[in-house]
């Protein structure tokens, strides 16, 4: 699928970037009847967008005068650690620059409406998750902009339908006019300061998500930091959209607060109960489903409708995602957690575990994670970091350096078996990337994926005669 831009019909469009979502934006450019120049460094990139009728030349050559707009990719510099010569080159000739999603929205505006997502953490499985609630419902969603399917890929703008979008700090400093229904952004942590300058630099671009909202509007500001309070407050002042908070820290005030028992109220009265969502366990998925329900009621949706959509919400892959059970254990692919401070989220949400982590260890390796060591019943270390975990984990918590993931997974199974609580956990959570031994963390997750469900064929094999 191609959304046309129509509205660019006669104009001229360069595309600087030309990787997913800049391919996407030139077939789209193309197909409603734009002329197109685009440049990217690499050769291949570059055939690719001739083939579909981009005219490719360097930017020094472009008419800079007849063009409309630069669609420029995100992660192209645009203002740190300095900005990109053609960014230099765009402003010289005032010409606008913008992403995909801006162009998207001036195609779509009035036709269909759009839900923007943005926050350092968390963005991904709040995106999905609303994407899921809203498809539940009957409506026609569209999901994805950093998450996923380019923007421009998605189904063409129609009366009705709905985009949900993940929107990046980058992504967010290439809008424009955009302005979404309901904008949320759920957190604000140091992230991106090499691209943004500092985290005031940070904090503004993410902003940037709701400049053009207006009365009738709904932004939902998640309050677990101070600085998110902050925000909130300060779009409060603003004559634009109506503002809602979320938050799950005991004691804050907010419009949406989960309590202590995973209940989820609206103005203090009870609203919903969360503690029944499997894939949505431990205290950033509640603030994630307060968010989303939070979104639905924006939209128009029953409080039923909602919670019914979200326990049926499937989760996604690799990020704490329950890929089976046997018996008493559960077993979670967490194959996304590629640092301390990831792993952390999965570690304060089950106990006991049976913890696999390892790999190609992160600046600060796992001592962050000391408060945690007490929910791990043993780990099986695996990959280049083993023995260094080994040496934080000696003393404090029982181990085994198992070497691979396919003997981690199956000593794992045998330890939490014989585990007499209610529940038990088999987890991978590595803490660590992934290329010492796999191409990236979905091979690593897949691989994961593959040995649990390979424990039931060798129970078969070694019960044969």
């Amino acid at each position: 699928m191609t959304v046309a831009l129509t509205h660019l019909a006669g104009k001229t469009v360069a595309v600087f970037g030309l990787a997913r979502s800049g391919l996407a934006t030139v077939r789209a450019a193309v197909e409603g009847g734009a002329r197109v120049i685009a440049w990217d460094d690499r050769d291949p990139a570059r055939a690719s967008a001739a083939a579909i009728g981009a005219a490719c030349s360097a930017f020094a050559d472009w008419p800079w005068a007849e063009l409309e707009c630069l669609v420029l990719a995100p992660g192209i510099p645009l203002t740190h650690p300095k900005p990109h010569p053609v960014v230099a080159a765009a402003r010289a000739a005032g010409v606008a620059i913008v992403c995909d999603i801006e162009l998207l929205w001036r195609e779509a505006a009035g036709r269909s409406r759009f839900v923007a997502i943005t926050g350092t953490n968390g963005k991904s499985t709040t995106t999905a998750l609303i994407g899921h609630v809203l498809a539940e419902a009957g409506l026609a969603v569209e999901v994805g902009g950093n998450i996923g399917r380019a923007a421009l890929d998605l189904a063409a703008p129609a009366e009705g339908r709905v985009y949900v979008l993940e929107m990046s700090s980058y992504q967010l400093d290439l809008t424009e006019r955009f302005r979404p229904d309901v904008a949320v952004w759920l957190n604000l942590t140091p992230d991106h300061l090499d691209r943004h300058g500092d985290m005031a630099g940070y904090r503004r671009a993410k902003e940037r998500i709701f400049a053009n909202m207006m009365p009738g509007d709904t932004a939902v500001i998640g309050v677990d930091e101070p600085v998110m309070a902050d925000v909130a407050a300060a779009q409060r002042c603003r004559a634009g959209a109506a503002v809602e908070t979320v938050t799950v820290v005991p004691g804050t005030d907010a419009t949406w607060r989960v309590d202590g028992n995973a209940g989820l109220l609206r103005d203090g009265r009870p609203v919903a109960e969360l503690s029944d969502l499997p894939t949505l366990r431990g205290a950033h998925n509640r603030q994630n489903a307060a968010t989303a329900f939070a979104t639905g009621r924006a939209l128009g949706l029953a409080p039923e409708t909602i919670h019914e959509a979200m326990r049926s919400f499937p989760g996604l892959a690799h990020r704490m995602e329950i890929v089976a059970r046997r018996g008493r254990v559960v077993f979670v692919n967490d194959s996304k957690a590629t640092n301390a401070d990831a792993a952390a989220k999965a570690l304060a949400t089950f106990d006991p575990i049976y913890w696999i982590a390892g790999g190609l260890a992160k600046s600060g390796g796992i001592e962050d994670l000391a408060p945690f060591f007490p929910r791990i019943a043993k780990a099986y270390l695996v990959g280049a970091a083993a023995d260094a975990f080994s040496a934080t984990l000696a003393g404090r918590v029982p181990h085994v350096i198992a070497g691979d993931l396919q003997t981690a997974v199956t000593m794992a199974a045998e330890d939490a078996a014989l585990d007499g609580s209610a529940e038990s956990a088999v987890l991978l959570s590595p803490a660590c990337a992934s290329f010492d031994q796999f191409a990236d963390f979905e091979a690593r997750g897949e691989a994961f994926r593959r040995a649990v469900a390979g424990l039931d064929e060798q129970v078969r094999e070694e019960a044969v005669p």
